[in-house]
């Protein structure tokens, strides 16, 4: 009965897909397996000095960092990142973490990580989108990678401006002395991974991984769904 009920609600109201908006068909979740595949994926979790870690060379002591996909501009990506932090798709976030975790967890060095750390949003801000999507990235990853998310140990002390149109300097100057570390003792002495969306200058993860980083025997590594 309620397998009937599902196929009359899809009759007249088909999911769609994220990505292309086209119906999805049974067996497909958020995204067509065509969007899937054509997701522009960088495959940098396979090396060690990839583009986005070399972003943090001489700035923060992070041992991996990786990104997903490639922010194309005008192509899927845009789209998704989009819909995920604009119009309300958090499950656009949890199903790119949960395909990311996949990829992670085949790579020998992402297996020694022992915590996810999403970057926080300031309650003002979280409470206007009505989540976050780092957050629900991590929720993905955890599921996938089988590695417990801390979602409340880092947070961000008060409201900052949007990074978006400002170059490197002023992203850093909007982010220093931004976060803090509650109950330190949950990190000390782990390999940490810190999620965000997106990696452009860096800065709001430098940020982070400074804060995380004075925590006796930490180990940071960084991981977004897409690089800029």
């Amino acid at each position: 009965m309620l397998l009937l009920l599902d196929d009359l609600l899809y009759l007249f109201y088909p999911r769609l897909c994220a990505g292309c908006q086209t119906p999805l068909v049974k067996g497909e979740e958020v995204l067509c397996l065509g969007c899937m595949a054509d997701l522009p994926k960088t495959g940098f979790e396979k090396t060690i000095d990839n583009p986005v870690a070399q972003i943090f060379w001489g700035r923060a002591d992070i041992r991996l960092a990786t990104s997903f996909c490639t922010f194309d501009k005008g192509g899927v990506m845009q789209h998704l990142m989009h819909q995920l932090k604009y119009k309300g798709s958090k499950e656009v976030g949890e199903k790119l973490g949960r395909l990311f975790g996949y990829d992670l967890i085949r790579s020998a060095p992402y297996r020694e990580v022992e915590l996810l750390v999403p970057v926080p949003l300031h309650p003002k801000r979280e409470s206007k989108r009505g989540y976050n999507q780092s957050a629900e990235i991590g929720k993905g990853m955890s599921a996938s990678m089988g590695i417990p998310m801390l979602n409340s140990t880092l947070i961000r002390n008060h409201y900052s401006d949007t990074q978006t149109n400002k170059g490197r300097f002023e992203r850093w100057e909007n982010v220093r002395e931004l976060f803090s570390v509650r109950q330190p003792e949950l990190l000390e002495g782990k390999h940490l991974l810190l999620v965000d969306d997106v990696v452009t200058t860096g800065a709001t993860l430098e940020a982070c991984a400074q804060e995380v980083l004075k925590i006796p025997g930490t180990t940071v590594s960084v991981a977004t769904i897409a690089c800029a």
